[in-house]
């Protein structure tokens, strides 16, 4: 895995399980009740030094596809729940034979990987439990911590489901502190990137109620678009009928797809050929950013690096200001996009969830 640039001290800014989760659509965005969100870039020296109180602990999950080096390093809440590092609940993959997790992705040997899954190798998710949150929140808790969970998509997922039963247990258990869930309705770095401003946010002391509602909007916000090389592995996840999954391979037709307001893998639109459909991602990129460039992106590649180069020369031509965070898909999500998959992760306008 390539990192494109490191994290500044400026930043700011699901897996598609077998299971199908009871889907709630999100609040539009211009009844959100909203706070003055800080000016993280100009003015993070003078927030820190105002020294405000913030010591929730973050939290998110394995999809959020983030590097260690990006999280603080391994924190663990049953060794330190004191850790100022962002806590990850692993998710399970298994081949069918044993079950593993991935929670360092720098270690993540990619190609191989997608080599399997090329070769005919398949991979088997499922969707954490309850009791899983529970035990991985509780002792945040107990030491005195409140929870700020980032978690990836439920209209993908139920696994955030999960988390917020969790949550209200907790919440009877220790009525003296706050949890917050932030559904990402997204995946991969389209959950990271939210992930990392949840740190940047406790930096700088947003209280945690203002950190959700802010995160909350930076989801509206979060536009991810995707291409894949084989409709074959999103047929299998029921994300296309099987006639438009063999249509697609006929024709050698791409489709372009996105998160949508719910959070579910929408098809937004179809072009012939990869390199038209990476060039129609750069082209999506400047038309719902509408000129706000910013600070950071993230792309997310399935063995196919020479795809995310080319995507990122033509980003650069259209903005050379921002950093670009190049990661390799991790195998939970992998497994259901497949090798070849090409996915960018950026905040533009919200009518992009909305858009049909």
């Amino acid at each position: 895995m390539e990192i494109i640039s490191k994290i500044g001290k400026r930043l700011a800014s699901l897996i598609p399980e077998k299971e199908e989760a009871a889907k709630t659509p999100s609040q539009p965005a211009d009844t959100m009740e909203t706070v003055e969100e800080p000016q993280i870039d100009k003015k993070l020296e003078d927030l820190i030094a105002e020294k405000k109180s913030a010591d929730y602990a973050i939290v998110t999950d394995t999809s959020s596809n983030l590097p260690l080096s990006s999280l603080g390093g391994a924190a663990d809440p049953f060794t330190d729940p004191k850790s100022d590092g962002i806590f990850v609940i692993p998710f399970i993959f298994s081949d069918g034979t044993s079950e593993e997790t991935c929670t360092d992705i720098d270690a993540f040997d990619g190609p191989g990987f997608y080599d399997k899954m090329r070769s005919g190798v398949r991979y088997f998710t499922s969707q954490v439990t309850p009791h899983s949150y529970y035990e991985f929140f509780k002792p945040l808790m107990e030491a005195g911590r409140d929870v700020l969970f980032v978690g990836m998509s439920s209209g993908i997922s139920g696994s955030f489901d999960s988390a917020k039963t969790a949550a209200e247990m907790l919440r009877e258990e220790f009525p003296e502190r706050q949890i917050e869930l932030i559904d990402t309705r997204g995946a991969s770095l389209g959950e990271g990137l939210v992930a990392l401003k949840a740190q940047v946010l406790r930096k700088i002391g947003t209280v945690l109620s203002d950190a959700a509602k802010l995160l909350n909007n930076m989801s509206d916000r979060m536009c991810q678009i995707f291409t894949v090389d084989n409709l074959v592995y999103l047929k299998r996840t029921g994300r296309l009928s099987n006639l438009a999954a063999t249509v697609g391979m006929v024709l050698h037709i791409k489709p372009l797809l996105k998160g949508d307001e719910t959070g579910h893998i929408v098809c937004c639109g179809k072009v012939r050929g990869r390199k038209k459909a990476i060039e129609a991602m750069a082209e999506n990129f400047a038309k719902w950013t509408k000129g706000k460039i910013p600070s950071m992106i993230g792309i997310a590649q399935a063995d196919c690096m020479d795809d995310a180069n080319y995507l990122i020369s033509l980003l650069k031509k259209i903005s050379d200001k921002m950093e670009i965070m190049l990661v390799c898909y991790e195998p939970v999500t992998g497994s259901h996009v497949g090798p070849g998959a090409l996915a960018l992760f950026f905040e533009g306008d919200t009518a992009f969830r909305l858009e049909a």
